[in-house]
């Protein structure tokens, strides 16, 4: 049996996309056979899985601790930045550097014997990659999960971040690009595009997409916000300010304009947050009553059972030339065994996995495409009530079974 040892910032469900994708990887190493321990840094106490994990404890008197407590107290009560003047110079913040140690700590500490390291993370943290940096003696068992591009000045158009410190954090990539012996991707177009800045990422590459597993949360009454007689098309998840959903309103309004009769049985869901786009879709809302916004995000269970019993998935990527990302709720939008409408480039990764010749993507600001999808896809509901994606293949390449296969082959 694999000894597997995964390393991940945390496993609550609840704290972003990241960890359920990081979970749902967990889950299916233990339906694999896999014996796996989790040291992980989540947080609250309420955190009580069923597998073997360790939770990390920083050195509350360390030096990197106090300073850090201190950094977000000053912020927290007087709005003073010290990171601003840290994070340039160091690459990090104390309070990252703190609890990587306590990561290496924990590394250092467990005591069985592993085959095999998996280290995950969410956001821009990657402080597990961090940690690992410092355990020697592991790195020809260590599998670096990126999940993301990384530093953030790699993002492709429209997102510009640049990070304070990010030479400091290209540094530390290049390093691990050495260090690791494998690095994983979600998708095939990151896994190349990663591999355009840190060739080595690319020769040591797998590609272990984001995972459907057997562990469900718990069942939702959906009925709350899905009138169940009505069309419910669905977004759920985040609109960053580089992820505007005018094109999918105005697309649904001209839909909408173009089959009258459809407005007492159609409306278009949005759920999560959008803090840069709050007043332009409240305004929409006030002139489209089949618009239904919840602009304050839902728990993952909400949005899991919403998903699975929405007549039509939404998947919304910037508007940009290349998307190699592959969204965290695909997997879920596979599963639901619904048709995805898909506004993404021409280049993305869901397009790649979907097909050419999928019928319903286009471009996010294509209105004309998107109404004329909305009204097929209406079509085929109004006359059948029943819409399937009908993609086995793609259940599969998120399946416990294909993961096993990628991991078993790494020696």
């Amino acid at each position: 049996m694999k000894q597997i040892l995964v390393v991940t910032d945390t496993i609550d469900v609840n704290a972003g996309s990241g960890p359920k994708a990081n979970m749902a990887i967990i889950d299916n190493l233990l339906d694999c056979g896999y014996k796996v321990h989790v040291i992980h840094y989540s947080a609250g106490d309420n955190i009580n899985p069923s597998f073997s994990h360790t939770k990390i404890n920083p050195r509350k008197w360390s030096p990197l601790y106090i300073i850090g407590v201190i950094t977000r107290l000053l912020f927290r009560y007087t709005k003073i930045n010290l990171n601003k003047w840290i994070e340039p110079v160091l690459g990090f913040s104390t309070e990252y550097f703190s609890t990587c140690e306590a990561f290496r700590r924990a590394i250092k500490n467990y005591s069985e014997p592993v085959d095999l390291i998996i280290t995950l993370s969410k956001g821009a943290s990657f402080r597990p990659h961090y940690a690992m940096l410092s355990c020697v003696h592991l790195h020809a068992k260590w599998l670096a999960y990126v999940h993301d591009p990384y530093p953030f000045h790699y993002y492709p158009r429209p997102y510009n971040w640049i990070q304070p410190g990010y030479q400091q954090k290209e540094k530390f990539f290049n390093l691990m690009a050495d260090k690791a012996m494998w690095f994983a991707f979600p998708s095939r177009l990151l896994l190349e595009w990663m591999g355009s800045y840190f060739p080595k990422m690319a020769e040591k590459g797998v590609i272990i997409p984001h995972q459907i597993s057997d562990v469900k949360p718990e069942r939702v009454d959906t009925t709350t916000i899905f009138n169940k007689k009505k069309f419910n098309l669905l977004h759920a998840g985040n609109l960053m300010k580089q992820r505007p959903a005018n094109g999918l309103i105005e697309g649904f309004k001209d839909f909408i304009n173009e089959n009258p009769s459809s407005g007492f049985e159609v409306e278009l869901h949005l759920i999560g947050p959008a803090d840069y786009h709050k007043a332009t879709l409240e305004e929409y809302a006030r002139h489209i009553p089949q618009l239904k916004i919840n602009l304050y995000g839902v728990n993952y269970a909400t949005a899991y059972w919403l998903q699975q019993a929405a007549d039509v998935n939404i998947i919304l990527e910037s508007k940009s030339e290349i998307s190699p990302f592959l969204p965290g709720k695909f997997p879920h939008c596979i599963e639901a065994d619904k048709p995805i409408l898909l506004l993404s480039p021409y280049y993305s990764e869901s397009r790649r996995l979907l097909g050419n010749e999928y019928p319903y993507w286009c471009e996010s600001d294509d209105t004309h495409s998107i109404a004329k999808k909305m009204e097929s896809l209406y079509l085929i509901w109004k006359q059948s009530n029943s819409l399937k994606l009908n993609r086995s293949d793609l259940k599969n390449y998120s399946s416990a079974n294909h993961l096993k296969e990628i991991i078993d082959q790494l020696s």
